[in-house]
């Protein structure tokens, strides 16, 4: 009679999962040894980047209204008949 365990076998998923693992290791050693452990990039840092391009966004469509207004207050202005 034979007893031994059915041997686990390796599978497609387990096979991509270890593949990704690596690849994120040799990214995060390869960023680590480019810029330096002091210019890494970090979720705080990813996080303040966002809200500075929502910042300069938002100065754009201010700037961008602004214009506009005026635009269209020397539309209105050109077409008042003059008395």
């Amino acid at each position: 009679m034979n007893s031994s365990a059915p041997q686990p076998t390796i599978g497609l998923t387990t096979i991509s999962r270890t593949v990704a693992s690596l690849a994120v290791g040799v990214v995060h050693t390869l960023e680590r040894a480019v810029v330096g452990p002091d210019r890494m990039r970090t979720a705080r840092g990813n996080a303040w980047e966002a809200i500075c391009a929502d910042r300069a966004r938002a100065d754009q469509r201010a700037e961008l209204d602004r214009l506009i207004a005026e635009l269209a207050a020397a539309r209105s202005r050109a077409r008042q008949p003059v008395s």
